[in-house]
């Protein structure tokens, strides 16, 4: 598994999203490498890490990451935020988590309404087989719409979604199983580091409500609204997310 390593000063572990890979951090790489060390994981079968033999499971997946990586907070978006919180139930090599626009449950249930329909996703997985980049784009436009800056992140989202090759198809369709079926809700009361919960007000994929509920049932949850954030608010919105981010990592670094 391909993890890059940039920066000096405490560890940081960033996760990607869906399709994409660790260069899409470059925002947050460019506002924080400064002073933090920042481990840019691309999860299997993404990025550089296309021929990794690691399964894109949460088991493997967390298991190579932590192999690989040093005592540390860690960053998540979307995707990547359901292999940190398997992380942080189970770890005591986690220091912090800090969420962007990530959820432990991604699609609608009785008890979880505020989520997409799982038909969303089981669509995407279809669609893939008939018309794969054609799929992968209109994924990216879900990421951005609804941003009050969502044409440049869109720009910015298909320029580097080819920019380290194309992700394999089955690690794209696994990543989708694991948006329909994963609930680590389970998993919230467990975690005991701090965590901050990074939400856009108008994210169509994983609404704000859902991020203040995981926040309020998770020790300790920190939860952050950018107003006119959407799905990939690091992005359009770099400035206020690393205002979050230097209002929650400094603690971690007092408390060690």
């Amino acid at each position: 598994m391909h993890i890059e390593t940039t920066g000096s000063g405490p560890s940081l572990v960033l996760l990607h999203g869906w399709a994409l890979h660790g260069g899409v951090f470059a925002p947050l790489v460019q506002r924080l490498s400064s002073r933090y060390t920042l481990h840019l994981v691309d999860l299997p079968g993404h990025g550089h890490s296309r021929d990794s033999d690691v399964a894109l499971s949460l088991d493997a997946t967390v298991d190579a990451v932590l192999a690989r990586t040093p005592p540390a907070a860690w960053l998540a978006w979307s995707l990547g935020g359901l292999f940190a919180l398997e992380a942080a139930a189970r770890s005591s090599q986690m220091r912090g988590l800090a969420m962007i626009a990530a959820t432990p449950r991604f699609v609608r249930a009785d008890d979880w309404p505020h989520a997409v329909e799982a038909h969303v996703f089981a669509q995407f997985g279809d669609d893939l087989r008939n018309d794969y980049a054609g799929t992968l784009e209109r994924f990216l436009a879900l990421d951005t719409m609804g941003s009050e800056h969502a044409r440049s992140e869109l720009r910015s989202l298909k320029r580097d979604l080819y920019a380290r090759g194309e992700p394999t198809p089955s690690a794209l369709q696994a990543g989708l199983r694991l948006l329909e079926q994963s609930d680590l809700r389970a998993n919230l009361p467990a975690i005991r580091v701090p965590s901050v919960w990074i939400a856009g007000r108008r994210d169509l994929l994983v609404p704000a409500k859902a991020m203040r509920a995981a926040s309020a049932l998770t020790p300790g949850g920190r939860y952050v609204e950018i107003a006119g954030g959407g799905h990939a608010p690091f992005l359009g919105h770099a400035d206020l997310v690393v205002d979050a981010l230097e209002a929650f990592l400094p603690e971690l670094e007092a408390a060690a």
